[in-house]
């Protein structure tokens, strides 16, 4: 395969790969999309630095909808939680990244 056709399909799989995927929630719509487009925005702000995007998605939900969000970011890992009725959101994006915020007081 040559480099050209090689960084061809590298763009593709970014492109098809480059929208929020909703994998849980029971978020009301209107939260639930606010939610997604902070996720999005902190990933693509931090995308070399997980730390720093979970901080912004958690800092500016405690700030819009209450205190106690948390928020964790990454690859390959599984989760078992307990958390507030219609406050939880699991999603994907850029391919493998996943994002799961939820507010447990």
């Amino acid at each position: 395969m040559d480099t050209a056709e090689s960084k061809k399909e590298e763009a593709d799989y970014k492109r098809l790969h480059s929208f929020p995927l909703i994998r849980h929630t029971d978020m009301p719509e209107e939260m639930r999309v606010e939610t997604m487009e902070l996720c999005v925005t902190a990933c693509e702000k931090f995308a070399t630095n997980n730390e720093s995007a979970a901080k912004m998605i958690k800092e500016s939900m405690d700030k819009k909808f209450g205190s106690s969000w948390h928020v964790v970011i990454g690859e390959g890992f599984g989760f078992e939680i307990t958390h507030e009725v219609k406050n939880l959101l699991y999603m994907f994006f850029g391919g493998s990244l996943a994002v799961c915020v939820w507010k447990c007081s």
